[in-house]
């Protein structure tokens, strides 16, 4: 492993691109492999262990292909194994809850604060443990959404739906709350709409794991020292046409490295 290796970042589809995005504008000259394990998805309806040993297996394959750090871009994940993954492998890892909290934590006037996610990471209130770490008094209101993972590697817009469902789960959140964190990577891409229903503070947890990426390569002294623009490849376990298609839209730009691999 040296300055010159890849980052791996992977998520249970194409939601980890809204992470991709924000790290190819903080680190342009990295090497980047990402994983979109949408053969197995939604991550956010699965057990612990389940996610667990498909997240070790993605770690395996980031090592076979010399990665020198890991982002789980991948909210579910992150809850899910984050800790397990660190104890694990030797390489840095990072995740995406606390970046979202660092973000929350800049723009909450009232310490009101809500949380879209899937049932998972609902459940696993890790984003209301990473809070209170903060400031106990934070008052935190949080939504699961099952439907959303699966209508956005689809492809969000096909559903005549979609609104309605948007519309129901935001409504059960607090309206006295100033900030909404996008507990899921994938629902960055479907901030225009979300933003029909809420008008606070919308935190995109993106930017902060890239600062956070920056930051802890420049510790570990791996950062890339080439001039040169970094290469991304992409490691698809479902359809791969339509990950590209939904990824293209999103990260506006062509895909030419993407393969197939088995789930």
């Amino acid at each position: 492993m040296n300055n010159n290796s890849n980052i791996g970042v992977f998520d249970s589809g194409v939601g980890g691109t809204t992470v991709l995005k924000e790290i190819l504008k903080v680190l342009p000259h990295e090497n980047i492999l990402y994983y979109g394990d949408s053969g197995n998805a939604p991550y956010g309806q699965k057990s612990t262990e389940e996610i667990q040993k498909l997240c070790c297996r993605i770690l395996d394959f980031f090592i076979a292909n010399n990665c020198k750090a890991v982002v789980v871009a991948c909210n579910t994940a992150t809850a899910a194994a984050l800790d397990k993954l660190k104890n694990t492998y030797s390489i840095p890892i990072i995740g995406v809850i606390s970046a979202g909290v660092k973000g929350a934590l800049k723009v909450t006037k009232n310490n009101r604060i809500n949380i879209l996610a899937t049932p998972f990471t609902v459940d696993s209130n890790a984003y209301i443990k990473e809070l209170r770490k903060h400031f106990k008094s934070f008052k935190i209101t949080q939504e699961g959404c099952p439907e959303f993972c699966p209508m956005i590697e689809i492809g969000w817009e096909t559903h005549p739906d979609r609104y309605d469902i948007l519309k129901s789960h935001i409504s059960h959140l607090s309206q006295e709350a100033d900030t909404l964190i996008l507990g899921c990577t994938h629902y960055p891409i479907i901030k225009n709409d979300i933003e029909r229903f809420f008008s606070g503070n919308i935190v995109d947890p993106a930017r902060e794991t890239a600062l956070e990426l920056y930051s802890l390569l420049r510790l570990n002294d791996l950062l890339n020292t080439s001039s040169k623009k970094g290469k991304v490849e992409f490691f698809v376990t479902g359809d791969k046409k339509l990950f590209k298609k939904i990824a293209e839209q999103f990260l506006e730009f062509e895909i030419k490295n993407i393969y197939q691999i088995d789930k």
